[in-house]
């Protein structure tokens, strides 16, 4: 399967392509001794598409992965913020060793309208939602379509037209040939461990989180993978991001690019570029951490995350 033939490497589509295909990670430690409490009594068939994990108390937090991701992605994430945050961790069903949702059709719409449900049957306040990746793009679409329904956002390492990165006047009827032939590729079946670990090392630093990554995505669902990529790449929300009432923090990722001739400079303007219809926006660059921000570059993550979220404390209503 070579994805790469669809993408050039050197763009931050590639990245988004790669994480599509190779994620995994074991699941870091969280203390589950922290009080737990939900607010209202899940049930889960009401979700089919996702699972969700409950822990710690304070307001509410979303947390939703990116690509073969399971919610343990957000393992020390959870462990930063459990104390002052109610953490629902979201693992998207078919990624990562989870069960796969009986059907994939309008997969990530169904992703998102369900996540939406979810807040309200929850009762949970204008929750903070950090995505990354797929997460990301999600957060802003549930944005989108309910802008009160939301808190602050912070975005990592995602853009609103994920498949529009070299050329800004891609549509997504165009977008779509390339997009299909991601999905028919990717749903045939799983990539080979090797390649599949060689392909991760471009989205993570840390050679024993290659090796976490590269294990979620041999758990991953193909079928699911593949229509969730087609999906992303076939949304553009560059204009809808116009309806997005809350503040939000863009954090973003260079370095593995640079070999081919990207700087900071030049893939920040890609983010802005997309993000400029979005109101209240700050896009952040990390100087070294590569697509997995919260693993590579974290006390930078945390940083800037505690910085945003403490200023919208009481941005609510």
């Amino acid at each position: 399967m070579n994805l790469l033939a669809c993408i050039r490497p050197l763009s931050f589509c590639t990245a988004l392509l790669l994480a599509s295909t190779s994620f995994a990670a074991t699941p870091a430690a969280v203390s589950e001794t922290a009080s737990t409490s939900i607010l209202g009594a899940d049930v889960p068939a009401a979700h089919p598409n996702f699972t969700v994990r409950v822990v710690g108390k304070g307001r509410p937090m979303l947390l939703i992965p990116g690509l073969t991701c399971p919610g343990a992605v957000w393992d020390e994430t959870v462990a930063h913020y459990q104390k002052q945050y109610q953490c629902h961790v979201v693992s998207l069903a078919g990624f990562g060793g989870t069960t796969a949702a009986a059907n994939t059709n309008q997969l990530l719409l169904n992703v998102r309208d369900q996540l939406l449900a979810y807040i309200k049957t929850q009762k949970l306040d204008k929750p903070v939602v950090v995505g990354h990746s797929l997460g990301g793009f999600m957060g802003l679409w549930m944005s989108v379509a309910e802008p009160t329904a939301l808190g602050p956002l912070v975005i990592v390492d995602s853009l609103p037209f994920m498949a529009a990165v070299q050329n800004p006047a891609l549509t997504v009827e165009a977008a779509k040939p390339m997009a299909e032939s991601m999905r028919q590729q990717t749903s045939k079946g799983k990539m080979a461990p090797a390649m599949q670990r060689q392909m991760v090392a471009g989205l993570v630093t840390d050679t024993a989180r290659q090796a976490q990554l590269a294990r979620w995505g041999q758990l991953s669902d193909p079928a699911t993978v593949g229509q969730a990529m087609y999906d992303m790449y076939t949304t553009d929300l560059r204009q809808d991001v116009a309806r997005i009432q809350q503040p939000v923090l863009v954090l973003g990722a260079w370095a593995a690019y640079q070999q081919y001739g990207s700087t900071k400079e030049s893939t920040k303007a890609v983010f802005e570029q997309q993000y400029a219809k979005l109101p209240q926006h700050r896009i952040e660059m990390s100087e070294a951490g590569r697509h997995f921000l919260m693993y590579d570059d974290t006390n930078w993550f945390f940083a800037q995350a505690d910085a945003f979220l403490g200023q919208n404390k009481v941005a609510k209503k």
